[in-house]
């Protein structure tokens, strides 16, 4: 892992320990203010809904001053308010300061996956994406850990404050380490429309919003599903690491075998550990955990291979702003369906989910396959469709899973 790839990792490790540090927590801030499950994940909706707000409105920023500035700035503020956050004297200040910690930490998911994309070429471009998404879920881990093994000592306050400590340093280490960047944004006033105008992009999008929906409800309501003291049920956070380790080995494969066909794979694994939960829900866990982060890594990845080089940032800030939309309305969905239905209602409400990803992910291999056989455009207008503008990269053609040769009736593709 180079310099840049590194930077990007802290950045993120830094921006998820901030943003979920409350989340195991949410028991103890539920008892504290008389709150229900749904109500106490509005410490978690609060943060992700304003970043969704705000990433794309970030991303264009980046477009015009640059990629690093904006991860810089973002990840301090960040940090700062990490660390002001536990002082809030109420319930109510406590969300006005989760939304301002969404707020300021929307530059580094915003930045970074253009900033990948820009500085890498396609070949590692994969690899170096799976090492930011490790980052981020190495991120969510230790937040989670810090503050779920230290409240019953520190209280859920102290525990918060030392994860916002951690956060800071670790925006610090990103402030002195990552490097000026040697592309400069592509900016063009059509990026925008060009992010929104493919059906692949699209639905890229809405499958963030429901991957992240269905993971983190999981991780909302585990903490009233399961009982013991705090340190010993945060201990499932520790499932993280799988998730570093597949989301890096998840971004390789996609390289070679596709990027369409993995992905499904993915989704697989999360559909099989969702139901596993209901056997033993830190064994669901660990699946769901080991199959989100592979199958984020592999969606992030197609968007900056898919779109155009003056849609990058956009594209990167659409995705980005469903994952977190999935984070905040997913997250507080699934909660209140816990709270309403128990463990097996959410199960199947996360099933459905599920099962809708895989449609919009087959959907988009299939589109891939009949750009790269000229049946349809590559970016078609409104209502057209006719002989592509240009043919499919042989990058783009692996990236859904398909052949890298046109099958021309000989014999089946590869």
């Amino acid at each position: 892992m180079n310099r840049l790839t590194a930077s990007i990792a802290a950045s993120g490790l830094a921006c998820f320990a901030l943003l979920y540090a409350p989340q195991p927590v949410l028991p103890q801030i539920a008892a504290e203010y008389g709150l229900g499950p749904g109500g106490a994940s509005l410490a978690m909706s609060a943060a992700t809904l304003a970043l969704a707000v705000v990433v794309v409105p970030v991303a264009m920023l980046s477009e015009r001053v640059g990629r690093r500035p904006v991860i810089v700035i973002s990840v301090l503020l960040a940090g700062v308010l990490g660390v002001v956050l536990p002082f809030a004297p109420d319930y109510d200040v406590f969300l006005v300061l989760r939304m301002l910690q969404g707020v300021a930490a929307a530059g580094v998911p915003a930045a970074s996956m253009a900033y990948l994309a820009d500085e890498l070429d396609k070949s590692r471009l994969g690899a170096a994406m799976g090492a930011m998404i490790a980052g981020n879920s190495v991120g969510g881990m230790l937040g989670r850990l810090l503050s779920g093994t230290t409240a019953d000592w520190l209280g859920w306050r102290g525990s918060i404050l030392l994860s916002g400590v951690v956060g800071l340093v670790a925006a610090l280490v990103v402030v002195f380490f990552l490097p000026r960047a040697q592309a400069a944004p592509k900016r063009a006033p059509r990026g925008m429309k060009a992010a929104l105008k493919d059906p692949v992009l699209l639905s890229l999008y809405v499958v963030s919003v429901l991957m992240v929906g269905a993971f983190v409800s999981f991780y909302n309501v585990a903490g009233f599903q399961l009982t013991g003291p705090s340190w010993l049920e945060s201990l499932v956070f520790v499932f993280y690491a799988f998730g570093s380790t597949s989301a890096a080995f998840a971004g390789r494969l996609a390289d070679r075998l596709g990027r369409g066909r993995v992905l499904l794979m993915t989704i697989g694994v999360v559909a099989v550990g969702t139901l596993a939960s209901l056997l033993w829900v830190p064994l669901g866990l660990a699946v769901v955990t080991a199959g989100f982060f592979a199958s984020h890594a592999i969606a992030s990845s197609w968007v900056g291979a898919r779109a155009p080089s003056n849609a990058r940032g956009h594209a990167s800030g659409l995705y980005l702003c469903g994952f977190y939309v999935g984070s905040s309305v997913g997250g507080t969905s699934g909660s209140t369906a816990y709270g309403e239905w128990g463990w097996g209602g959410l199960v199947l409400v996360i099933i459905g989910w599920l099962a809708l990803a895989a449609m919009l992910v087959q959907n988009s291999r299939a589109r891939v396959m009949r750009e790269s056989t000229g049946e349809i455009a590559v970016l078609p207008s409104l209502g057209r469709s006719g002989v592509p503008v240009s043919m499919p990269t042989e990058t783009e053609r692996v990236s859904a899973g398909t052949s890298t040769t046109i099958a021309n009736g000989s014999g089946p593709p590869s």
